[in-house]
């Protein structure tokens, strides 16, 4: 049900797998070096990497390592890139790794979303949203109208719907066009008034309602891209 707006769209290449690693403290330096030399080697294409360092939240010192797009069709075939590839990544990375990981897959959404799935920045935030079981389709008109908000504010914001991946959850990235500076107060209008500019009087009173009924939990993070352990 959580991906219900994406019916049709098998095809698409809208698919992002994540795999999030936290490296051992004092072979930070060794864990890079090998990380850098896979992605440029091994991860082209539908298979090409983005790097990000995670650093603030609770996987603070993760590294976010976003692959793709692709379709779940390319998923299906991509197997394990080769003995080679593996080989590489066992040597070279795996070694420098604490058993601390995750891996998970998002769909972006393009009617949620007020920029293009690849127009990407070098710093974000990932709000995560986690709705009660059975309201999905309430958090998804939520993010509707706090769509009409991000466009009418300038916010530029892609959202996933994270799929086969542990609790239902949706992904509200905030991609910074200007850098950090737009987090600081009064770069922008309140969004209270944003929201209620466009959404009508009381409604922002209605949304913190809404969020408390459907929302499970919701938090937030800061990664930075690190384009010199990303694919070239």
């Amino acid at each position: 049900m959580m991906l219900l707006p994406l019916v049709g769209q098998a095809q698409t290449k809208n698919l992002i797998s994540t795999n999030r690693v936290f490296p051992k403290m004092d072979k930070v330096m060794e864990f890079e070096k090998g990380l850098a030399a896979h992605a440029q080697k091994y991860h082209a294409g539908d298979v090409s990497w983005r790097v990000s360092e995670v650093v603030s939240g609770p996987d603070a010192g993760a590294y976010h390592i976003a692959e793709g797009p692709t379709s779940w069709e390319g998923e299906d075939t991509r197997g394990d890139l080769g003995a080679a590839h593996m080989e590489d990544w066992n040597k070279n990375i795996s070694m420098y790794l604490t058993d601390r990981q995750s891996k998970s897959y998002s769909v972006y959404i393009d009617t949620l979303s007020t920029i293009a799935l690849t127009d990407y920045t070098d710093k974000f935030n990932i709000q995560h949203i986690y709705p009660k079981i059975g309201q999905s389709d309430n958090v998804v008109a939520i993010l509707s109208k706090f769509k009409k908000a991000w466009v009418a504010g300038g916010f530029t914001v892609a959202v996933y719907a994270v799929s086969g991946s542990g609790p239902s959850q949706y992904a509200v990235v905030t991609r910074y066009k200007q850098g950090l500076k737009e987090r600081t107060p009064g770069f922008r209008k309140p969004m209270k008034e944003i929201y209620e500019g466009v959404n009508g009087a009381g409604s922002w009173a209605k949304y913190l309602s809404d969020i408390a009924l459907y929302v499970d939990e919701s938090w937030s993070e800061l990664l930075f891209v690190r384009k010199d352990l990303s694919s070239k």
